[in-house]
């Protein structure tokens, strides 16, 4: 960001740099967007846009024009958002005009986590479709997941990651890819083993240390180990995007395996998260190297994801799931080592939300302070704290949601963790999503 003169106060700093917002005035929006951007280093090919909570309908609607202003003044030409990677591939087919030809025939199978069910979401890939169909647009737009792969219940079998892999082998080489693959077959089992519900409950249950699973995993290093030394070979007989492709989801089911094996091992959910936002960050590497000769990339996902500092203190988590030590690194902070100043990154925040069970902030919290500017919602530059540190600190924090356990409150943390804040003065419910409850 451009070198700023200290504020003097909180005061002076929400007073001076808020740029009030309304997402249904779109000129005023993209103006701001505009200060936003033009505010970041030149050297940014993926922007971050976080949600303070799954469940937001404002946030997901102005990161569907933010998106589309994105494309339009600042050459962006893919969207990644926190869903399976491999079920992606059919919504980016559709987004293309091929493949299926309604959007239903792809709401299920290409997302995770039933996102393809939030009408958000339906109209960024209807506008996607529409977009691409124009003749005049001569860089058509991507749409990606960013997340580990996952069944309609939780994590996936890797059956489809490996089966991509020794089917690019078999297109290049048939012999070593039949080889691998009939290597693989026997030790995939069923999808219901690796699937299986009750392993959620009872380690125990999981596939992921069984003697065929452990097998499995020697077989992929053994892979990925084949597909790095015959790099010249296949190369050759394809093309350097397949290729990488390939090997990208030869360590995709590696660390798919790697997540298995350790649930199967009792390991935390602070592992299990590392593990599952380091391999999102691998995502978020390979998609911006696929891009970068024709554009930038939009991320969005929740801002635990997406922040530089490490996720810590959740108290509902803690609460909710026994964790002594929840902390874990992000795929943000991973993509801050990979990306430096090519990485950029906007948090969001709210003030209240009845429906997310997110009442009206305490006096003098953060929230309570930034709403009070004019609104409904506002964009505001971090300066990464600068100048606000000892302010920052002693802040109370606000409490958390008695609904949505994905709610996290801003911290001072957040201030290094994001380059600008989105602030709502208030959220709804997503459109069709399921109610909450206490």
């Amino acid at each position: 960001m451009h070198d700023v003169t200290p504020q003097r106060s909180l005061q002076d700093w929400i007073g001076n740099d808020t740029l009030p917002v309304a997402i249904d005035n779109l000129e005023t929006l993209r103006t701001q967007v505009d200060v936003l951007v033009n505010s970041l280093p030149s050297s940014v090919e993926l922007l971050g846009f976080g949600e303070a909570l799954h469940g937001g309908e404002e946030i997901m609607v102005l990161r569907n024009h933010l998106f589309k202003h994105l494309v339009a003044a600042h050459g962006f030409c893919a969207i990644a958002i926190e869903s399976s990677f491999p079920h992606s591939v059919l919504v980016n087919e559709y987004v293309a005009g091929r493949g299926p030809a309604t959007y239903e025939a792809i709401e299920e199978a290409g997302f995770s986590n039933r996102f393809g069910s939030l009408v958000a979401n339906r109209e960024l890939v209807e506008w996607m479709r529409r977009y691409n169909a124009d003749p005049s647009h001569i860089v058509k737009l991507r749409f990606y997941g960013f997340d580990m792969p996952q069944s309609r219940i939780g994590l996936a079998s890797p059956r489809s990651v490996l089966h991509f892999v020794t089917a690019y082998l078999t297109s290049v080489d048939s012999a070593v890819g039949e080889w691998y693959h009939q290597w693989i077959e026997p030790l995939l089992g069923q999808d219901s083993d690796w699937e299986n519900p009750a392993a959620y409950t009872d380690h125990q249950q999981s596939y992921g240390r069984s003697p065929a699973a452990t097998a499995l995993r020697a077989v992929t290093e053994d892979l990925i180990s084949a597909l790095r030394l015959r790099r010249p070979k296949l190369g050759a007989g394809s093309d350097a995007a397949r290729y990488n492709e390939a090997l990208h989801y030869a360590d995709m089911a590696r660390q798919l395996l790697n997540y298995h094996a350790a649930h199967a091992g009792g390991a935390g959910l602070r592992e299990l998260l590392s593990i599952r936002d380091a391999l999102m960050a691998d995502n978020l590497i390979a998609i911006v190297e696929r891009e970068r000769s024709r554009g930038k990339v939009l991320a969005f996902a929740h801002n635990a994801h997406l922040q530089r500092g490490s996720v810590t203190g959740l108290s509902s988590w803690q609460q909710a799931l026994g964790a002594e030590d929840f902390t874990w690194w992000p795929a943000g902070a991973h993509l801050k080592q990979l990306l430096g100043q090519r990485y950029a990154v906007i948090g969001s925040a709210v003030g209240v939300s009845p429906e997310n069970g997110i009442e009206q902030p305490e006096a003098d919290t953060l929230e309570a302070q930034l709403i009070a500017s004019p609104g409904p919602a506002r964009l505001i530059p971090t300066y990464h704290g600068k100048g606000l540190s000892a302010t920052l600190a002693a802040l109370p924090k606000r409490s958390a949601s008695v609904k949505n356990m994905s709610y996290i409150p801003l911290s001072t943390q957040s201030f290094t963790d994001f380059d600008w804040l989105a602030v709502f003065s208030s959220v709804t419910y997503q459109r069709d999503a399921s109610p909450l409850t206490a």
